[in-house]
């Protein structure tokens, strides 16, 4: 009988453990979309073609298929903040580097594109 009831706690435990990890991850994907479409912090727009995005610029590479072109985070995350460290003559602006972005918002906006 004990057994049981442990069984029972350990699943409705994951249950609720999970829900709430999928909640988080919409909830990150949703603030790192603000983000990137916010003409006051990322402006991907202004240089990027992107998922729902309108007026966006064409300077840049379209934001498609990151996952594909960038499967290591890492790397995306260090060219959103520094784009100079590999590429002297960026464009791009140092969003980490500046201070234009938080690292938390950065991870948001890592999170977002990774679903497009």
């Amino acid at each position: 009988m004990m057994f049981k009831q442990l069984a029972l706690f350990k699943t409705l435990f994951l249950l609720i453990l999970l829900s709430f990890l999928s909640n988080t991850a919409i909830a990150d994907v949703e603030n790192g979309k603000k983000v990137a479409f916010d003409r006051t912090k990322g402006n991907c727009l202004a240089c990027h073609v992107m998922d729902d995005g309108e007026m966006a610029g064409n300077i840049a590479p379209p934001l498609i298929v990151m996952k594909a072109r960038f499967p290591d985070r890492a790397a995306l995350k260090a060219q959103i903040w520094d784009a100079t460290v590999k590429n002297s003559i960026s464009m791009m602006p140092p969003f980490g580097k500046h201070h234009i972005l938080t690292d938390g918002e950065i991870e948001d906006l890592l999170d977002y594109l990774y679903t497009l």
